[in-house]
């Protein structure tokens, strides 16, 4: 039987003994564990980071997803396109403990693999598959890609995750003083401790949730017909959770339901806070939506030797050192384009999670403007793209794709494929320039921006997510002037890009060439003012303050 001491390697602080068991379906803790898409598993791998650093009394619970999200790699005229190929982790340890979680009725068994606390620096991590001999096909299945384009195997995700995990920890003989959801995939755990507890005040007692989308569509629902038939219910009949919960309607959403389960909630941004009470405030039954802003690890992201002259207040060794970076980031853009950049000249990266609200097109959207940013002799530019699209949106994809193609002639633009943690990093300390323009409300926390900081990169950025709670405009970023909210979007488009224009020409390029010191303090300041604010030990810290304690 694995033991406590081989789950924890460190001594638990006691200002941190709640235990908490924290539940999500992605985990961005190293480049070599493949097991995440975007922003939400960057911020629970930085949590789990921080957990370790402050010897907090968390574990997580995650799924061991054996083709991991995707491979995103070129196709034969050098566009993109989705791989799926098999993981094998050496590093995790096998637990031996293998339960059967009822999925449409049926016993499918889950095995349960655990990340060890040192192996990466990060709290110890549980991970569960159902791809073992025992399964059929189609049960092995359920672990086999990270949010999984069939909408049976997504829910039955969901259910080897809050179900299985919350079984997990019974076999573990651990019952936690609060159990965690990270987004609302897992809130199926809900259903099997209300079997256990007999009732929704003692669920609430246990029970937190942090959501992370602003826009309705992005929150999942499925018909309660068929989570019946799924099992996702655990052994409630439909009436019944309609009934305990007070909802109605023949779709259940997953993060209404978890409002109303959890005792106390979280948006991941001042302003994400105010547009998620706005969205489900009016419902009977949520409870409290706080504020608890994204952050992340510095130890992970940042490069040293940067930020010891942004410290001491050396311009020069700065200035060398960002070079060297940009020099290591421009090897992966002739390794993947055969185009050559040129250190010397700024370089403005957009990269994240590609999804179509975040416009990675915006820049080009006045072409005849956008050509002749890009061959500007007195100004010169580089601009790269990067980002992963959920495997099934073909929208996003042929945006990519579209991307690509019309860039492909300028020598000073490239597009990289394969944004994982390490082509993060990359572009990160490569960037001088890290551009963010999300459609306005719709980017709940955005926290790539936070290592661009921490990396001498300066956001320019529209004031959404947690910008507004960072931003001095022309002091330690440069931000763009978002249209009037009531235009039509089409409107509000056209407006912005020009703002984003105006921005890049008049005020980004001529400080960058002409007034280094300027540029020197605009990175120090945004570095001093990330950290410890953006930091995720004073969020891992806060969230046991705020969230966990009763």
């Amino acid at each position: 039987m694995i033991t406590k001491q081989d789950i924890f390697s460190y001594e638990i602080d006691p200002k941190y003994n709640t235990s908490v068991a924290y539940f999500s379906m992605e985990f961005a803790i190293d480049q070599a564990l493949k097991i995440y898409s975007g922003g939400l598993g960057f911020l629970a791998g930085s949590h789990l980071r921080s957990a370790y650093e402050l010897k907090q009394n968390l574990l997580g619970i995650g799924l061991l997803w054996k083709y991991g999200y995707y491979d995103q790699v070129r196709d034969g005229n050098a566009l993109m396109k989705s791989e799926f190929i098999q993981k094998d982790y050496f590093f995790l340890q096998d637990t031996g403990i293998v339960f059967t979680v009822t999925v449409h009725d049926a016993p499918v068994h889950v095995k349960a693999w655990l990340l060890k606390p040192d192996t990466f620096g990060s709290a110890p991590l549980f991970l569960l598959s159902t791809d073992i001999p025992e399964n059929d096909d189609v049960s092995r299945s359920i672990t086999h890609r990270l949010y999984d384009g069939n909408e049976s195997t997504r829910i039955a995700q969901t259910i080897i995750l809050g179900i299985g995990g919350a079984m997990l920890l019974d076999a573990l003989g651990i019952e936690p003083e609060v159990y965690h959801m990270n987004e609302g995939h897992s809130v199926s755990l809900n259903f099997y401790l209300y079997a256990k507890f007999k009732s929704l005040e003692e669920v609430k007692k246990r029970v937190v949730f942090t959501t992370h989308t602003p826009e309705m569509a992005g929150n999942e629902s499925h018909n309660y017909e068929l989570l019946k038939e799924m099992s996702l219910f655990y052994h409630l009949q439909v009436h019944e959770v309609k009934y305990i919960l007070g909802m109605q309607g023949d779709d259940f959403n997953y993060t209404l339901a978890a409002l109303k389960f959890a005792r106390k909630a979280n948006g991941v941004s001042k302003l994400h806070r105010e547009v998620a009470t706005q969205m489900w405030g009016n419902n009977e039954g949520v409870c409290e939506i706080t504020a608890i802003t994204n952050a992340q690890n510095e130890n992970y992201w940042v490069d040293a030797l940067l930020a010891d002259a942004f410290t001491n207040g050396d311009n020069a060794m700065a200035t060398l050192r960002k070079k060297e970076l940009k020099k290591t980031l421009f090897k992966e853009v002739a390794n993947q384009c055969g185009k050559l950049f040129d250190e010397n000249v700024l370089t403005v990266v957009w990269a994240r999670r590609f999804a179509g609200y975040k416009r990675a097109d915006l820049i080009m959207r006045d072409w005849e403007r956008f050509e002749k940013l890009v061959n500007n002799a007195q100004y010169p530019i580089q601009l790269i793209w990067a980002g992963k699209p959920y495997p099934g949106d073909t929208d996003s994809i042929n945006l990519f794709n579209h991307i690509i193609s019309r860039v492909k002639t300028f020598k000073n633009c490239a597009v990289l494929t394969g944004y994982e943690l390490g082509l993060s990093a990359l572009l990160k300390k490569g960037a001088d320039i890290w551009l963010n323009n999300p459609t306005m409300y719709r980017e709940a926390s955005g926290t790539s921006g936070m290592t661009a900081a921490m990396n001498g990169a300066i956001n320019l950025s529209l004031p959404d997510g947690w910008v507004p709670e960072f931003a001095a405009d022309g002091e330690n970023c440069f931000l763009i002037q978002p249209a009037d909210d009531h235009l039509p979007a089409e409107e509000k488009g056209r407006l912005e890009n020009e703002n984003l224009m105006h921005v890049l020409e008049k005020k980004v390029l001529p400080v960058y060439y002409d007034n280094q010191p300027k540029w020197f303090q605009i990175q120090k300041k945004a570095a001093k003012d990330v950290v410890p604010t953006f930091e995720s030990g004073r969020m891992a810290d806060e969230y046991y303050r705020v969230l966990y304690q009763l």
